[in-house]
């Protein structure tokens, strides 16, 4: 899943590591996040989007949204 995470820790200057920290996950599962290899659970999801103050909607991009902004146009 694409998501801003990596855009949004750089903005505040935190290191994988700090966020991992933050979080009570891993770095790599941090890393892994950002880079779509791997989906958080829901409840790690809406943690992530708390931590940086935002709705799920605005740290994640749904895969589904954008099939349906394509099937739009497609009409």
């Amino acid at each position: 899943m694409d998501n801003h995470l990596k855009r949004l820790r750089a903005e505040r200057g935190w290191s994988q590591q700090h966020l991992a920290e933050r979080l009570e996950v891993s770095r790599q599962s941090v890393n892994a996040i950002e880079t779509g290899r791997y989906d958080p659970s829901l409840p790690l999801a809406f943690r992530i989007a708390e931590l940086f103050g935002l709705t799920i909607e605005d740290v994640f991009v749904s895969p589904t949204q954008g099939q349906m902004n394509v099937e739009t146009v497609a009409r």
